[in-house]
């Protein structure tokens, strides 16, 4: 997100102390701006959909719709940003798989407050720069003037030969840098997020990981795991665990998980079996 921007935020609670708590936290920092504040699950439906905050803070216990029932109300697709607010830690599970941002146990002090705004701030800044992010690819992969259109799709199906990508934008503080697909070593997945590791520097994408594995050459790629693709070249050993499991190592010396699935694939690109 721009500096210039603010961050747009919705507290919802039923308690006016906690309320309270969080308005002055955020009046705290800069670049914030409180959209409001309301009390129940029912108004804040309402308050999300009208309003359109980046980021809402949400109780979870809350009389008539819980904080839960207000994200399924609303769509898991159409919520913002969400940071559950709670007094049992149990809900945590709860609330990470309706894909909150993060959850604050009260009673919860300054530090772990920032630390849970902080991260909000940093996927917000992934979320806006990805639409950029997904017109620049078009225009890259030849995409022309379709570029343009509004909130056009990355393709879904697997390219044709020599239609593979060479290079991929990333954001950086709030900027798009290209990064050559022949300098990525390894990549690994973060959630709803792709990590590219190349040398000592690391590149956060928000892209699946079989979207990337479909757009990248895989006479130079493996997919080694569920979340991990490899460059071929780079790999040197095949290590087998005591316990069954399969690692390859680079050149580099990292290791990386190979998944059992993947292992007689694996085994024929690096010519150890017919």
């Amino acid at each position: 997100m721009a500096d210039s921007t603010p961050l747009r935020v919705l507290i919802v609670d039923d308690e006016p102390l906690a309320r309270q708590r969080i308005a002055d936290m955020l009046r705290e920092e800069r670049g914030v701006e409180i959209m409001g504040e309301r009390d129940n699950g029912t108004d804040a439906i309402d308050a999300i959909r009208s309003l359109h905050p980046d980021l809402v803070f949400l109780d979870m216990q809350m009389p008539g719709k819980t904080g839960l029932e207000v994200v399924r109300d609303v769509g898991v697709d159409a919520m913002p940003l969400t940071i559950f607010v709670t007094a049992y830690d149990r809900h945590a599970l709860e609330a990470f798989e309706v894909a909150a941002v993060d959850y604050l146990v009260k009673p919860f002090d300054d530090e772990r407050f920032e630390q849970a705004l902080q991260r909000a701030r940093r996927m917000i800044e992934l979320r806006e720069v990805d639409k950029l992010r997904s017109r620049l690819l078009s225009v890259l992969q030849g995409g022309g003037e379709r570029a343009s259109d509004q909130e056009a799709p990355l393709p879904s199906s697997a390219p044709q030969r020599g239609d593979y990508l060479e290079r991929i934008p990333v954001e950086m503080r709030g900027k798009v840098r290209v990064v050559p697909v022949s300098e990525i070593e390894f990549i690994v997945a973060s959630g709803p997020y792709a990590e590219l590791y190349s040398g000592d520097r690391k590149y956060v994408i928000r892209e699946a990981m079989q979207n990337l594995e479909e757009k990248l050459d895989p006479s130079v790629f493996i997919r080694t795991h569920r979340s991990v693709i490899v460059r071929l070249d780079l790999i040197e050993t095949l290590h087998k665990g005591a316990g069954g499991d399969y690692e390859v190592q680079l050149k580099s010396g990292r290791r990386l998980r190979v998944s059992r699935s993947r292992l007689e694939a694996l085994e024929k690109k690096l010519g150890l079996s017919s």
